[in-house]
């Protein structure tokens, strides 16, 4: 199995991580309520960010994979961790769906949302609400 080099440089709290293959860019720093600046992207904020984007993604693939009507979408999430200790406990994500997906094939789409890698990669005790809203 073949694996995808990153890095990160850390200077002070805040880091920079780099994709490998292709030298991209991605700043980190600590929250506000846990010592940070909250000027960007935590490494937890960027487990929500990874759900969101895999959750797209993934159905855009399947989509163009298998010949279903797709185009553009959108998604929020909001993380909320536990108290002490820390962790994520709960990823609300939304996805706005687009207008041109069929009534036949949204429970298709929706169901490769909710096993695309990265929920799976998720420890059960994470909850993972989605919410699908569709013509928006």
């Amino acid at each position: 199995m073949a694996g995808v080099p990153m890095t990160i440089e850390l200077r002070g709290l805040g880091g920079t991580l780099t994709h490998g293959p292709s030298g991209a860019r991605i700043e980190t720093q600590p929250p506000l309520d846990n010592g940070g600046t909250g000027a960007c992207f935590s490494p937890t904020d960027l487990v929500g960010a990874a759900l969101a984007s895999c959750a797209l993604t993934t159905m855009a693939l399947v989509a163009q994979r298998e010949g279903i009507a797709f185009g553009d979408a959108r998604a929020s999430v909001e993380k909320r961790m536990t108290p002490p200790p820390r962790r994520i406990g709960e990823l609300v994500l939304v996805v706005d769906m687009p207008r041109e997906v069929r009534p036949t094939d949204r429970a298709r789409l929706e169901e490769v949302a909710r096993t695309c890698p990265v929920m799976r990669s998720l420890h059960p005790a994470v909850q993972v609400p989605i919410e699908f809203r569709y013509g928006r």
